[in-house]
């Protein structure tokens, strides 16, 4: 009959051993992701549905032709050429353990179904990406395409989550979740947004944007039909302006004058790239130019 001090220390070899197991698992699937397609885009969990080649094993995000795709979370790239299937895809090897692939990325020279693309970077992979090559999260890897099974019917992303690097999980609960970032830049590059919507709150040195629309500088990305809030630090020499209409000259005015609900244009101060900067996390965005449009006289 083992000894009180023997079943005590084998509990204990068993906790450690479950404990151990638990934290691996945990690590395994990453808490949250970067919304793996910047832009205008629609889905919905079309996971395990029938398909022809069996139960759908991702989720398809669709988003215009050449939509930047980017990186989840931190990793490395790995090139998958292509497949009659598949077409061009790559496989992102997580931080966290999870593994994830980009399906059907683009293989057209133009806007147009041409298929005359390769899949090589600058065409289905990011310009300049090699394979191999590790990434940070939110670093743009692709682009959106038709390729594969998916000619001709819609460009989309195939997005697929493997926790572990093992079978596939359903990443919709991830997606709702994710991360949507404003703008897509190398880490360090210098950027400027110009934030578009209405007066959400003000104070004296910050402005809450309920966010439209915006245009990223230099890389001339745009998004619309956002709906969100960004808080944005207004700094003492910031320029606050009362224009008529956006893009139109204005009068000096005091950021105190802002009503929510009127319509405001925000340029940020140029600024480096950063994740932060990317989500537009609250104060890390300043203002250079306010541009309060004037209500429309009923």
């Amino acid at each position: 009959m083992p000894s009180p001090r023997t079943t005590a220390r084998g509990f204990a070899l068993l906790a450690l051993l479950l404990l151990t197991l638990t934290a691996g698992a945990s690590a395994a699937r990453p808490k949250k992701i970067v919304f793996p397609v910047l832009g205008t885009v629609s889905f919905y969990d079309d996971f395990g549905e029938a398909r022809a080649g069996g139960a759908h094993q991702g989720i398809d995000i669709v988003a215009p032709k050449r939509s930047p795709a980017l990186a989840a979370e931190a990793g490395k790239i790995e090139f998958w050429s292509r497949s009659a299937t598949a077409g061009c895809m790559l496989y992102l090897h997580g931080q966290s353990g999870t593994d994830y692939y980009y399906i059907h990325l683009n293989n057209d020279k133009t806007l147009k179904n041409d298929n005359r693309g390769k899949c090589v970077a600058g065409t289905a992979y990011a310009k300049g990406l090699k394979d191999g090559a590790k990434v940070v999260a939110g670093q743009a890897i692709g682009y959106v395409g038709d390729s594969g099974d998916a000619n001709g019917i819609h460009s989309h992303l195939h997005f697929e989550l493997h926790p572990g690097r093992k079978r596939a999980v359903d990443p919709y609960a991830w997606l709702q979740k994710a991360s949507r970032l404003l703008f897509a830049a190398p880490r360090g590059m210098p950027f400027t947004l110009d934030l578009r919507g209405t007066v959400a709150a003000v104070t004296d040195e910050a402005l809450q944007i309920r966010l439209t629309a915006v245009n990223a500088w230099p890389m001339r990305q745009k998004q619309a039909k956002l709906k969100r809030r960004l808080l944005v630090t207004v700094p003492v020499d910031a320029a606050v302006q009362r224009v008529p209409r956006i893009g139109a000259p204005g009068t000096p005015v005091a950021l105190s004058t802002a009503r929510a609900g009127q319509q405001v244009d925000v340029w940020t101060a140029t600024a480096p790239t950063t994740l932060r900067a990317q989500r537009g996390d609250d104060n890390v965005l300043s203002a250079s130019l306010v541009s309060l449009v004037l209500p429309i006289p009923r």
